[in-house]
């Protein structure tokens, strides 16, 4: 946009417009903010789902889409402004910055996933309560911006605006996921962003006129993010999980603790000698230990958990693999409390899977970002394919999954399905009956290179009964 030029005589002197005196270097960086708060917002609305929804496509698809569609009625909203800019784009930042601060702190989600059920009514509220009203927020920003940049042409303009807010996305994303969240937590990255906005707002209400109302919500609302952020119990959090330790009633137990992942029982320790363990846990130990009487044999397992398979286990050498790099320093600090038995790497299970050259005498399998929600990559008929590869000749897997009691949903038969295409027959034990949903242990021997080769099975039936001719021939 030009500069007013004086008026014609006889007509007053056009008055200067308190936009023109930020600097465009001003504005684009308010345009900056704008890009990383608004994909820093759905970053975090990412991981706040996670404990209580998991991360399915099925959950994150919908959650971006919604965040785009927002977005896309902001920047409609923001076309349509045709006056006072900054004290718009001043309220927006405001706005924006109270719904961060505090519809995505922990404890309110926490507390909206607690009294709303069932899980996608609580959903529909994170999202299209805080996550799309923020969207629309920060979308007006660009439009309404674009107004003020003084820029020959309107391509240049909009060019330059939409150059500035992608890149703030970009680092923003980079910033908060692989930074903030890694080092600090997802509460410091929500305070990043809440502060980001609210540091803006003085410079916007100077020039809008508006200087003390300005500060005084900015400060208001920065209060009210630290105390629900910082004040306000928290849970344990990293960028990849929510971590919990609390106190339960088990019968039979002494005094156990459990280690909730994700809002989610991960592993259950006691304080008798010896202790007592999940029950899966106990089975998988029987299964190593006195089955199979391994003894210096080497033990993959994928997905940390509470590291309880080889607590206080001598006998044998364990590999524990958890894409948290904090959940070994997590667990031993407020759970074991005491050193982890075996090896720890952090990495994606397979692609720990894809990079090894260590093989095992048996693949332990516990993967899980929410109570019944594997990862969709670590259930494909490749990602077993890849566990059998790892393992040495007459190797085992053991493969925890929470599945119905019937193994009858479509869920279940399919992923036995593709256990079993790589392995042939497994053992099937379900470990809870008195439950909809439970433990279920799949145990597997790594097949010998010939079993492609095999010839399919098929049922018997009374005119061709094959039966006593497959007995001979397998003695």
């Amino acid at each position: 946009m030009h500069a007013p030029v004086s008026g014609s005589p006889g007509t007053a002197p056009a008055v200067p417009s308190p936009a023109l005196s930020l600097s465009p270097a001003l504005l684009f960086l308010l345009v900056f903010v704008e890009g990383f708060v608004s994909l820093g917002a759905e970053i975090l609305a990412l991981r706040r789902l996670v404990p209580h929804v998991g991360s399915a496509i099925t959950v994150t698809a919908p959650t971006i889409a919604f965040f785009l569609l927002a977005l896309a009625l902001g920047y409609q909203a923001g076309g349509q402004v045709a006056g006072d800019y900054l004290a718009r784009v001043r309220r927006n930042f405001l706005l924006a910055a109270a719904l961060i601060a505090l519809g995505l702190a922990g404890p309110v989600v926490e507390l909206a996933f607690a009294r709303l059920q069932p899980a996608p009514v609580a959903w529909a509220v994170v999202v299209c309560g805080v996550l799309c009203p923020v969207a629309w927020l920060l979308g007006q920003t660009v439009p309404i911006l674009t107004n003020l940049l003084r820029h020959e042409r309107v391509g240049a303009r909009s060019g330059a605006a939409l150059y500035w807010s992608t890149l703030g996305s970009f680092l923003g994303a980079l910033t908060l996921s692989m930074g903030v969240m890694q080092w600090l937590g997802v509460g410091a990255a929500v305070l990043v962003c809440a502060g980001l906005l609210l540091t803006a707002v003085p410079a916007l209400g100077r020039a809008a006129g508006a200087r003390l109302p300005s500060a005084a919500a900015a400060l208001a609302i920065a209060g009210m993010a630290l105390v629900a952020n910082l004040v306000l119990p928290q849970q344990i959090e990293t960028a990849y999980a929510t971590y919990r330790v609390e106190a339960v009633a088990i019968p039979g137990y002494v005094a156990p603790e459990v280690l909730r992942i994700n809002n989610s029982p991960a592993s259950i320790l006691d304080a008798g000698e010896p202790p007592r363990y999940a029950r899966y846990i106990r089975r998988l130990r029987d299964l190593l230990l006195d089955e199979l009487g391994f003894r210096g044999r080497s033990v993959l397992v994928l997905g940390a958990g509470g590291f309880t398979l080889s607590h206080r286990e001598p006998l044998n050498r364990y590999v524990y693999v958890d894409i948290d790099p904090a959940v070994k320093e997590i667990a031993e600090r407020d759970f074991l409390r005491e050193p982890v038995r075996g090896e720890f790497v952090a990495a994606d299970a397979r692609a720990h899977l894809r990079e090894t050259a260590a093989r095992h005498d048996a693949v332990v399998v516990d993967v899980y970002s929410a109570l019944t929600s594997i990862p969709a990559h670590l259930v494909t008929r490749e990602f077993w394919r890849a566990t059998r590869a790892v393992l040495k000749p007459g190797g085992v897997l053991a493969a925890n999954l929470i599945l119905d009691r019937e193994l009858a949903s479509p869920y279940a038969r399919s992923l036995l399905a593709s256990i079993q295409a790589e392995y042939g027959a497994c053992a099937v034990e379900v470990l809870f009956r008195d439950r909809p949903q439970g433990n279920v242990l799949v145990i597997c021997s790594a097949p010998s290179t010939a079993h492609a080769a095999q010839e399919p099975a098929l049922p018997y039936t009374d005119e061709r009964n094959r039966a006593d001719l497959d007995v001979l021939r397998g003695s």
